[in-house]
């Protein structure tokens, strides 16, 4: 029976579509975190012609301390891939290894375990609420920040 079942769950996986961006299209908006002195922005625009760009910023009152260039995009592995590049330079790139949706919240994570830090990068939106959250492979170390859409 159970020799049943896991050959069952192998070809439902087997048999889901591939991942697209276009299935990402929850994270495009303008967001926002505030607190005390200090913010984070970051937007995302629509998917379109198979990528997401984004960019974000960080800082104190009116001093910028970082700020980010990124994008969404099926690499030339097929894989759909987070580029970042951090002040500039040049792309690292995290690959979708998990999406989901359930009960109207939805969560994507991307890994790329050669990075010194982060390894991985997983959002999470609930309704208005977007939830970032970067770590360690294995979860150590997380940095979080919670926006509001603007």
């Amino acid at each position: 029976m159970r020799m049943i079942a896991a050959v069952l769950a192998t070809l439902l996986v087997a048999a889901s579509p591939a991942a697209s961006v276009d299935d990402l299209g929850w994270l495009a908006g303008d967001w926002v975190s505030e607190e005390g002195e200090r913010w984070t922005e970051e937007r995302w625009t629509p998917p379109r012609g198979g990528m997401m760009l984004g960019h974000s910023r960080s800082g104190r009152g009116e001093a910028l301390r970082e700020y980010e260039f990124i994008r969404i995009a099926r690499g030339d592995d097929g894989a759909i891939s987070y580029i970042a590049m951090p002040e500039g330079g040049a792309p690292v790139a995290f690959r979708l290894v998990r999406q989901a949706k359930a009960h109207g919240a939805t969560r994507a994570t991307f890994e790329n375990p050669a990075h010194d830090f982060p390894q991985r990068i997983d959002y999470a939106r609930d309704g208005d609420t977007l939830t970032a959250t970067i770590s360690a492979i294995d979860g150590a170390k997380p940095r979080r920040w919670t926006y509001r859409r603007r």
